[in-house]
């Protein structure tokens, strides 16, 4: 594949510009480990989120730089583990059982206990409890899909619990060695930002094709090979269609399988929310329910529901039967969508406004969810064109953002919400600089995570 021939000029220089030492992988969750460790309250913690998202190199990266030693168990690689959890949980037997097979001491201060895929274990599970209950100066992290969830794994309480996403554009900008660029916007440093504009659009480009997970990041960063991103991308996707399988009924696999090809068919659509009869003519909602919520809860979809009244709490306001679904990484919804790198890098091509700003929308609804911003809505009515993106709730107040791809746009949808409910701020998310005018926040798509520090 010969793209790299007809990029822009202006590609062609980010390409110059990132350092040929290549950064290593840094998630910014990272920080809430470190907190989690210096906790008094500290309880074992459960680290969440899709497969293949990072967790298990996350939490090795950790312990390398915050503890003497790691005890890793391996729950799905290793029966005998799971034999020792089947005779008892009580941690002074299973310190004592770890210590002989691993021959080594466990000191609690020192050495941090890493149960990885504990959703193969119940009685693993169980046993976080004991060790908050009876033995709580112990280290522990357990990691897990939430594939478990779908397999009877339920986890106990008496946790601490951390959901980990695909990785951020800011993360995928400083695996690129762009920290500066990076420490640039976080500050809203407008001068600065408004002189690197195309350059700022030309990596949003490159995280719209490459995406957030791990993988496809790291293999990236090494080669720039844009043949073996999407090679890595469509092995993720093959995997994510195997659990399908291997982890639900006979009876729901072909259900799976036809909501999940048919995500992208309902994000290139003008209006964008989700409709049965897209899957199959005589689709109802009673067919498909089980297995959209098996996929909502594995993490490989965000479900965003709709709110017809805006009133706090959002949650109570809203309509369950009508959603949008949108997809755990925009990498791998290019690959899915069979978005090609030319789509994306060819000239004179506005990918940001392409596809019905499918690509624009989807980039925002991951990068609030790696923010936390949450609760996540979006607004509508069943018989109006006006449809503001998403909402969410902050401080007492309910915040309209409103997705547009072209740069010069008056976000029509937005300005309905605004005469009608007057919030306190409202947000409208393009490529315009980044301003504000009558409490209409102006906000750069690449500096959307940072929205409620913004308010």
């Amino acid at each position: 594949m010969r793209y790299y021939y007809i990029y822009s000029l202006t590609y062609a220089l980010v390409r110059v510009m990132i350092s040929s030492e290549r950064q290593k992988v840094k998630r910014y969750v990272s920080e809430s480990l470190k907190n989690w460790k210096k906790s008094p309250n500290r309880k074992p913690l459960l680290l969440f989120g899709a497969r293949q998202v990072g967790k298990t190199w996350l939490v090795r990266d950790f312990a390398s730089a915050n503890y003497a030693d790691c005890i890793e168990l391996n729950f799905f690689t290793n029966d005998s583990l799971k034999q020792i959890f089947e005779t008892d949980i009580s941690p002074k037997y299973i310190i004592r059982q770890l210590e002989i097979l691993f021959n080594r001491t466990i000191d609690p201060a020192k050495t941090l206990l890493f149960f990885d895929e504990i959703q193969e274990s119940q009685r693993a599970m169980d046993s976080l409890k004991t060790f908050n209950d009876q033995a709580p100066e112990y280290n522990i992290i357990a990691a897990g899909s939430f594939l478990g969830v779908m397999i009877g794994r339920r986890p106990v309480g008496q946790t601490d619990q951390l959901v980990l996403y695909p990785m951020s554009f800011y993360e995928f900008l400083e695996a690129l060695g762009h920290e500066q660029l990076v420490k640039t916007i976080q500050e809203r440093d407008a001068r600065s930002l408004n002189s690197v504009s195309h350059l700022l659009t030309d990596l949003l480009k490159q995280y719209f094709y490459v995406g957030g997970m791990p993988e496809v990041v790291l293999e990236y960063t090494k080669s720039e090979n844009l043949n073996k991103v999407r090679e890595i991308q469509n092995n993720l996707l093959n995997d994510y269609k195997g659990d399908f399988s291997r982890h639900t009924t006979l009876h729901n696999i072909p259900k799976l399988n036809m909501l999940w090809d048919s995500i992208p068919i309902h994000l290139t659509k003008e209006k964008k929310k989700f409709m049965y009869k897209a899957i199959k003519t005589d689709a109802r909602a009673s067919e498909f329910e089980s297995a959209l919520q098996w996929l909502n809860d594995t993490g490989l979809v965000y479900k965003i529901n709709r709110v017809d009244n805006p009133q706090i709490p959002l949650v109570a306001h809203q309509s369950p039967g009508v959603f949008k679904l949108y997809m755990l990484d925009i990498g791998l919804f290019c690959a899915k969508a069979e978005i090609s790198a030319r789509d994306i890098f060819a000239p004179n091509v506005d990918i940001i406004a392409s596809f019905n700003g499918a690509l624009a929308e989807q980039f925002v609804c991951q990068e609030l969810k790696s923010a936390r911003v949450r609760p996540l809505f979006y607004w509508g009515r069943e018989k109006s064109l006006a449809e503001v993106g998403f909402l969410t709730q902050s401080n007492g107040e309910i915040i309209p953002v409103e997705v547009r791809p072209v740069q010069h746009t008056k976000a029509k949808s937005l300005q309905v919400y605004i005469k009608e409910y007057k919030p306190a701020h409202a947000v409208c998310a393009s490529l315009k600089d980044y301003g504000l005018e009558n409490n209409l926040h102006s906000v750069p798509l690449y500096m959307i995570s940072d929205v409620l520090k913004i308010l």
